[in-house]
Order: C-alpha cells, then structure tokens, then sequence
C-alpha cells in the first residue's frame, strides 16, 4: 500500500519571541484532518504540549526538529504514488537572503545558530522518496510585527527547483494574521475549508483558486487589511496532483491521465510511471488505463525495476500500492451485466461500452440558500437509443463509502434515518434524470402521468410499474436495467456530501422543485409550482445527477424498515422482512416541504400506489 505521512508543527509559547495565539490550534486541526478526512497513517505532531514519541519529547525546539529531520530522513522511505506533507504554524524571519523557521527557542538575535533554515527541511524531505511532497507555510509573522521583507522568496526558489509543492499563508510583503472570532490563522481556517467539505479542492489547482478567493475575503471582513495567499506548484503536472482522493472529479483523473500520457510518449518512463499510478491511487485501483500504461512501461523499458512483463493485472493493481481512502472511481467499463430476459445478449456484454463526457456546474449555499460557490466539474456517461429519436443518459457513478442516514443533530431528523453507518457502494450507472414521460412510453406504449409533457418526469406509476420498465428495457438493450438500492440512491443523490442536501445546509425553489410555503432552516419561503418541472431544469450534484432533490419520488427496489438495524453494508438492498408490500420512496417532491427532501429522509408507500408525486430514475450495473 502506498503511504501518506506528515509532520504537523504548531507553536504558540516562543521562549525569545511574541507568542502567538492560534497556532498551536491550527496545527492540532491540520492534524485531524490528515488523520481523520484525507487517511493519512502517520502524522508526528510537534506542538508546546504535544505528547512524547518513543519517549522522546516533542516539543518543538530546535534540537528536538532538527533530530526527526535528520533521523527520519535519512534513507529514503516511500516511492511513486507516495505523499508526506510538512504543516509550519509559527514564526518565520528572513536573515541575509535566507527563509528560516523559528522554534520555540529561536533566537532573533542569533538566527543562524538557533533558527532553522527553509532550504534545509526541504531537502529533508525530498531525501523521503515520495514522488508528491507538500510543504505548507504559516509563518510569515516575524513577532507581530512587519521588519523589511517576509519569508518565501527563496523558499519559492528552492521549490521550483526540487519539485515540492509549497503552499504559502502570504507574499513575502505581507503579515498573516490571526483571526480571534475563529481561533485560528486566516490561512490555516481556509486552507482546512478547501481541502474540506466545503470547498472539496481535491487538486493542487482548485486549491490554490480557493485560498485566492477565501483568505483574502476573512482577513477584509475580520481584519479590513490584506493577505495574498500563493503556490508554487511546478513542473505544471504538480498542479494537476489530487491532494484529497475523496474529492477528486472524474476530470481531475483526466486531467492527470492526460499528463501521464504526455510524459509516456516524450518517453520520461519515470514520471509516466508516478502518473499513471497517481490515477490507480485516486481510482482505488479500478482503472484499466492505468494499468494497461503500467504493462505497455513495462513492455518498453523492459525493466523488473518497474513492473514485470509477465506479472499478472492483479500483481501490477498491488504493486501500484493504491492507498487512498474514500472515492473508488472506476474509469474504464468495458461491459455489463447480461440480462436476465432470457433473449440472446452476446453482443451487448462483449463489445466495449462508449463513454462521452459532458461538463456540468454544481452550486453550493449557505444556510440561508444564498449561492456561495460555484464549481466546473466532468462526469462520464453512455447513451441508450430507445427508439423514434429517445435515448436514455446513463451517469458513470464512482464506487466507494459514504455514512448512509442523518447525523443526530440534523434538522427535521426522522428515527427511521438511524443508525448511520458506513456503506461501501461498488461504482453503477445511473440515469442522469428521472426517467421520462417520453422515455416511459417508448417501453412500456402508454403515459399515465397527471401534468403531460415528454421531458417531465413520469409519475402516477406503482413499484411493480417501475419494475416492469426495468424489465422490458433490459429485454430491448441486453443490460441489466433495475430499480437501484437505498444506498445506492442515497450515496448517488449525496454525491461526497455530508450535509441535509448535496446544495449544501439547505434548498431554495431556485435550486429545486418542492413546496416552497415550507422552507428547511434559515432558508426564506419560495414558489410553490404546484406540479412536476422538465428534467434537468436545475442544477446537479457533483456527480452529474439531476433532480435527486424534490420534482417526484423514486421508488427504489428496498422493502421499508423503520430502521437501520441489521441493513446491508455492501450496497446491496434490504429486500427481507414480512412487509414486502410496502417500498421506498427517496428524494421528496414537488408537493412536499424541504425537509422531505433532504439526502437521508425516507418515506414508504404501498407497491400498488400511483400516486402522481411518484416517479423513479434506473442503475445498470458494470462489470470490469
């Protein structure tokens, strides 16, 4: 398995200089997050009061990080695919052209014997082996106070030379502040932000985009000053690194697969070799390309030192070492299932399945429903000719875990919507859209939708409809068309999300069809259209999946249970129990209030209802 370790250090009692406030908090922060969020294994943290390692005091003096500097580094450790971040909140000073970092017992008035040089600890780490190296900077402070020119002119310097990507709090004519009302550095608070939840900057590039944006908007509405923040992230491929898997879009893998194609036909195997297995990283492994590059290396440079010509895909897959937690996306699916119609196949689950790819923006909101952010991303689809001009688009959805249910401090939480636990989803397909009066006619001959119109939704269909659907059009494509799980409904509509809805903490009728009388939250009142809308009228997740939120519910294969006791943990759907006449609803309505339709509510009607608030979308699953 690849590894991912950092160093975190946090200082705010300095023995010769002004102590800082935050410092020490933003380093402890930084280290959840690797730990907790980006499945970082080994984190050594260094702070005024951090805990002994091996019993050796880890207080952040000189002696103290110059020894794990120089211990820990000196044989080279990882390789290709491999990350170690260094994490410095604290005091910097620029003395005769130099960068330093100042421990706790740094000296100003004697820097060069008692402070730490910048070039030195990145030539430290480079000496790792980890082909990704990440070095972040908050400590351009210099006691408080500006004296003459800050650090990072040189540091920049010495990163464009060895390739580590250095993420600065501010230009060296700057000071980075702290920030009372959030206990922390700006640069810090924003930097978690980014690589969070909330910013979902799952590259080096969208990083560097939202720290321009965000800490210069906390330092004018906090301080009313100034603060630049800025990366250095070069060759240009080093912006193109995923910092956070989890995160990363399917044009994110491009946009790196597109690297390491260039780098294999200007034959710098090496670099090729380091991409593609970036890609597998990123990809949990699920990802022919990539291994198909991997074996074509092999075949080229004809080395053992990179991989054997004769090992196995399997082999190759572990050798790779893909160590990232979170999304498992799976790029390439050359095949489906075959259908259960008991009609003749072959050529449908042999011949490879065309991906296009098509470009969407996703939106997120505050808690008052006010747009905060708005992002490009990529998904991948195939499209089903249905006949007479009708096609179906069928979203590529990247495997992997998610928290199925809604935390216990949720809004308008429902019981039935606990206990959350961790769900892993093999990757599916989804219909981009509800499925279509239009495309319900073109299978099944008849429309028996209340508000007409061949882009709306179908609706006034019971389960056992929606099922016959599935049925007759595996029978007219030769895949495996079917009703998708609870989870997999649930894991698609939160696309990575953790909030009530993919927007964010809450919805507005400009963002979804529901009743707007009854708002969620801080949100205000909006329109109550009182009928379905046209598909994809609205923005999407960042899957590329329209109107998971409100517009009809979807019936999904899973017989109701009032709650997760005993559910599934593999995607798979409930389908035991003795109520099998009653089935779930996702996603709420036009006819419902918003909290109906937040990610993890659930509702059940009767399998024979048609009621006309009531649609579904459909999954066929791959097969590698």
């Amino acid at each position: 398995m690849a590894k991912n370790w950092a160093i975190a250090i946090g200082i705010n009692q300095y023995d010769y200089l002004q102590p800082l406030n935050y410092a020490k908090r933003d380093a402890q922060l930084m280290q959840e997050f690797l730990g907790n969020e980006a499945g970082f294994e080994r984190i050594f943290f260094f702070s005024d009061d951090s805990p002994e390692l091996a019993g050796k005091s880890t207080r952040p003096t000189r002696t103290n990080l110059l020894r794990v500097l120089r211990q820990l580094f000196d044989n080279p450790f990882m390789g290709a695919g491999d990350n170690f971040w260094f994490f410095f909140s604290g005091h910097g000073i620029r003395y005769a052209d130099r960068d330093y970092l100042m421990p706790c017992d740094g000296d100003p008035e004697d820097i060069e014997n008692t402070a730490i040089a910048i070039n030195f600890v990145t030539e430290r780490l480079r000496r790792c082996g980890a082909d990704n190296v990440v070095l972040i900077l908050d400590a351009c402070r210099n006691e408080g106070k500006k004296i003459g020119e800050g650090i990072g002119r040189q540091t920049a310097q010495e990163a464009r030379q060895q390739g580590v990507i250095s993420i600065f709090s501010c230009i060296p004519q700057e000071y980075s502040y702290e920030i009372d009302a959030l206990q922390q550095g700006a640069f810090t608070a924003a930097l978690l932000e980014g690589l969070g939840i909330q910013g979902k900057c799952a590259t080096v590039e969208r990083l560097d985009q939202y720290l321009k944006f965000r800490v210069p908007e906390l330092v004018r509405q906090y301080k009313n000053t100034r603060q630049t923040p800025y990366v250095i992230a070069e060759p240009v491929n080093k912006s193109h690194l995923i910092l956070v898997p989890r995160y990363a879009t399917l044009a994110d893998i491009a946009t790196l697969k597109n690297d390491a194609y260039g780098a294999q036909r200007k034959k710098d195997f090496d670099l090729a070799k380091q991409l593609w297995i970036r890609v597998l990283a990123t990809a949990s492994g699920q990802d022919m390309e990539a291994i198909e590059a991997l074996e074509e290396i092999a075949r080229l440079r004809n080395s053992s030192a990179l991989i054997l010509p004769n090992w196995s895909r399997r082999r190759v897959i572990q050798t790779a070492g893909f160590a990232v937690t979170g999304l498992g996306l799976t790029i390439a699916i050359p095949r489906f299932w075959p259908s259960n119609s008991g009609e003749s196949s072959t050529s449908h689950t042999t011949e490879a399945i065309s991906l296009k790819s098509f470009q969407f923006e996703v939106v997120m909101v505050d808690t008052k429903g006010n747009i905060t952010n708005r992002s490009n991303r990529e998904a991948k689809y195939f499209i089903e000719n249905l006949g007479n001009g009708i096609t179906l688009e069928m979203v590529q959805i990247p495997g992997g875990s998610f928290m199925m249910g809604s935390p216990e401090g949720e809004a308008e939480r429902d019981q039935d919507e606990s206990p959350q636990h961790q769900v892993k989803v093999p990757g599916f397909f989804m219909g981009k859209y509800e499925i279509t009066q239009a495309q319900y006619r073109a299978i099944m001959s008849n429309n028996p939708s209340n508000f007409k119109g061949q882009k709306r939704p179908i609706e006034g269909v019971s389960w056992d409809d929606a099922v016959e659907f599935c049925k007759k059009l595996s029978q007219k494509t030769g895949k495996t068309y079917r009703l998708p799980s609870e989870a997999e409904w649930e894991y698609a509509c939160r696309a990575g999300t953790k909030t009530p809805f993919y927007f964010g903490e809450t919805i507005t009728t400009d963002l979804v069809n529901y009743n707007g009388n009854y708002p969620y939250g801080s949100a205000p009142k909006g329109e109550y259209r009182r009928q379905t809308t046209d598909v994809g009228k609205f923005p999407p997740n960042s899957f590329g999946l329209y109107d998971m939120h409100g517009n009809v519910y979807e019936w999904c294969q899973d017989v109701y249970k009032n709650n997760y006791q005993g559910a599934p943990k593999d995607g798979s759907a409930w389908l035991t129990g003795k109520e099998n006449n009653f089935k779930l609803l996702r996603g709420g309505s036009w006819l419902l209030n918003a909290w109906r339709c937040r990610s993890a509510y659930r509702n059940s009607y009767a399998r024979a209802n048609r009621h006309y608030n009531v649609g579904f979308r459909v999954v066929a699953v791959a097969v590698a």
